[in-house]
């Protein structure tokens, strides 16, 4: 216990002031060719700057003298003071969109980011509104606009998160127990694991570099250690009761729950971080940081599970439990556990008509994936009020279609004239004004209008011609801006899912048969979580878009939702299992399988729930993405334990009998499992 107190304050002290949480998940590979044009941005004039784009707007015609003096108003925002004593790089002259609009560009210091670019575009928006005209509304975006809005959409968003994860894992834990005193323990270990994983990634974030500590990846970090170690505890606890009952030394039955209890919570814990660990081959380098950050994050959960908790329950000893103090009786627990066993039995008396029907529903639920539009566009990601998605807004419905989101072609100065010639001949393409050479005159830029709604797919058809037209005058020339990174962005998340799904599933089937000592087991639990992962995908997609009416599925999501859904919802069937290995020792393995479904069907739905309940809370995060997320694996989890680890486990044994071992002759007992 002394050890804890001190390696937490230690870790609290070594994280002060560390990480980055207020920023957004990158979602951009550095390799990306709009990520490069980018940097190549850096060599033209004001290109080491960060925009911000002014919309003035009124819901009539802009007179001359509302223009004057909105023009009046830029002029005077070249004094304005940032905070930390900054001030704005550049003011350009006012643009007119419409008859209605008009648009104007200042250059922000580029260092700025986080909170305090929030704070820089707050004074920012707030010198804009004065002395307007009546009637005119300025509004602030682009790049710095959007960047200020994620951050302060993140603001506050993570502690939120904490308090409410943490108080529906105590009114769960409450519920599951039924004792006033007893969730306190568990519910005060998986908090100080999760304050030590926040620290120990902060920390590592950012002397290391290895990975951002961005919003997201904090606040999914953060559920994880919350939902699995609170997993943990209540598959110890449930042990400890059991040996309680047949032990009159309440350290002695905590031993012999815990060499019961562990083999099966090293199992799911493996099985989890081995699976995130597979994002580490991602591209996208917020699906790397997710994997790395929630790694950490497990394991220490594990570490606080098996030495915390266990200090932690012998301290308090069986009163712990009151008022349903379990006493020592000398004989083990002999019912088939209530209603799950009654489930599990009736399932065994008709495998095939059950498992029949199990399967027709899940595939009737993937019907939902039909019709689903994939993908997100930059003004599509956020669930909380944007100005900077309001100010694009504005902007396409004042600008012909493609002028709120332009292409930046950059090139050889030399090729440039070739390319402005070629891209203008295109029918759908409209280069404006002549080819800005760099500074260094190595390079020229060119700004590219496509006929077309940004992030639509005639949009993405028109970037690929940019580039093809470009690289065809220069190999070296590169096509970015906003549109051109949302499209690199979805073809790094496309990618990353083609390449990590597979190793996720090849890492759970490979610790599945490290585990179970087995090959047809792992094959045919792995299938079933598949088509569950698959049914829950299509049921979070139908109310993503009929319930909650959002635009689309963000390609993230589905990444993040196998990952998760397959690694967690493969716990549940480890610790079935594993203890109907244990139970099938001198009986038949069907005759296991039932008695395990009984012991373990409480504990199990009570981690299913809590587990749940916690992916939901993703919702007060204010990206699309982590909502349609927490809606799918939230789903999902409850679809695997009520009916995949209920219904189509105990199917699947039954049918099958000794021979899901196989090549085992037979099933072996499980390690360390029998009390002595």
């Amino acid at each position: 216990m002394v050890a804890f107190v001190l390696l937490f304050a230690a870790l609290q002290f070594l994280a002060a002031g560390a990480g980055d949480s207020d920023r957004a998940p990158q979602g951009l590979p550095d390799t990306a060719e709009s990520a490069r044009a980018g940097r190549l941005q850096e060599r033209f004039p004001g290109g080491d700057n960060l925009p911000a784009v002014l919309v003035y707007s009124t819901d009539d015609t802009l007179s001359v003298d509302q223009l004057e003096a909105i023009n009046g108003s830029v002029a005077r925002l070249a004094g304005t003071e940032l905070p930390d004593g900054q001030t704005l790089q550049g003011v350009g002259p006012t643009v007119p969109l419409s008859e209605r609009a008009a648009q104007a560009t200042v250059l922000l210091p580029a260092d700025l980011d986080g909170f305090g670019l929030s704070d820089a575009v707050t004074e920012l928006r707030v010198s804009s509104r004065e002395n307007l005209p009546l009637g005119v509304r300025v509004e602030v975006t682009g790049p710095a606009g959007f960047a200020a809005d994620t951050a302060a959409a993140f603001s506050g968003a993570n502690v939120t998160l904490l308090a409410v994860t943490a108080a529906v894992v105590a009114v769960l834990l409450i519920l599951t127990y039924r004792s006033p005193i007893l969730w306190l323990v568990p519910l005060v270990v998986v908090a100080l694991s999760d304050r030590a994983a926040a620290a120990v990634t902060a920390w590592l974030s950012s002397t290391t570099g290895w990975f951002a500590n961005d919003g997201s990846t904090a606040g999914i970090t953060s559920v994880l250690v919350f939902g699995a170690g609170t997993n943990y505890a209540l598959l110890l606890v449930s042990r400890y009761r059991e040996e309680l009952r047949m032990r009159s030394c309440h350290r002695q039955a905590l031993g012999s729950a815990l060499r019961g209890a562990t083999p099966a919570i090293l199992s799911s814990n493996l099985t989890v971080v081995l699976a995130l660990l597979t994002l580490t081959a991602a591209t996208v380098p917020a699906f790397r940081s997710l994997g790395i950050s929630s790694a950490i994050g497990l394991l220490l959960a594990l570490l606080f599970a098996l030495v915390l908790l266990p200090a932690l329950l012998a301290i308090c000893g069986r009163g712990l439990f009151w008022p349903r103090i379990p006493r020592a009786d000398g004989h083990p627990q002999t019912d088939d556990g209530g209603v799950f066993g009654r489930v599990a039995a009736a399932v065994a008396r008709r495998p095939g008509a059950v498992l029949a029907v199990m399967v027709l529903v899940l595939l009737c639920m993937t019907a939902g994936l039909s019709g689903t539009r994939f993908g997100l566009s930059t003004t599509e990601q956020f669930r909380t009020d944007s100005e900077a998605v309001a100010g694009q807004r504005t902007l396409a419905e004042n600008a012909p279609a493609g002028a709120s989101a332009p292409l930046v072609v950059i090139a050889d100065a030399d090729a440039a004239p070739g390319i402005r010639d070629e891209i203008s001949a295109h029918p759908d393409l409209t280069v404006l004004g002549p080819p800005v050479e760099s500074t260094d005159g190595g390079l020229a830029r060119l700004t590219v209008l496509p006929d077309a709604e940004p992030a639509s797919p005639r949009s993405f058809e028109l970037i690929h011609d940019t580039r093809n037209i470009a690289r065809a005058a220069d190999p070296d020339a590169v096509v970015g801006g906003a549109a051109a990174r949302d499209l690199d962005s979805r073809d790094a998340t496309l990618r990353d899912l083609r390449v990590c799904v597979p190793l996720i599933l090849l890492v759970v089937f490979l610790v599945l048969v490290v585990v179970l000592r087995a090959v047809l087991a792992p094959f045919l639990l792995l299938a079933a979580a598949a088509l569950s992962t698959t049914a829950a995908l299509g049921v979070g997609a139908w109310i993503s878009d009929h319930i909650f009416g959002f635009p689309g599925l963000d390609t993230a999501a589905p990444l993040y939702s196998i990952l998760f859904l397959v690694a967690l919802g493969i716990d549940y069937t480890v610790f079935l299992v594993l203890r109907a290995k244990e139970e099938s020792e001198g009986r038949d393995v069907r005759r296991g399988m039932v008695r395990a479904v009984g012991l373990t069907g409480g504990v199990i739905t009570s981690a299913g729930i809590v587990l749940a309940a916690v992916f939901a809370v993703l919702g007060v995060l204010p990206l699309i993405t982590l909502t349609q997320v927490g809606i799918i694996v939230g789903f999902g989890i409850l679809l695997d334990t009520f009916l995949v680890r209920t219904l189509v486990v105990p199917a699947l044994f039954e049918l099958i009998g000794e021979r899901i071992w196989w090549p085992a002759r037979s099933a072996e007992p499980a390690a360390a499992c029998t009390a002595e």
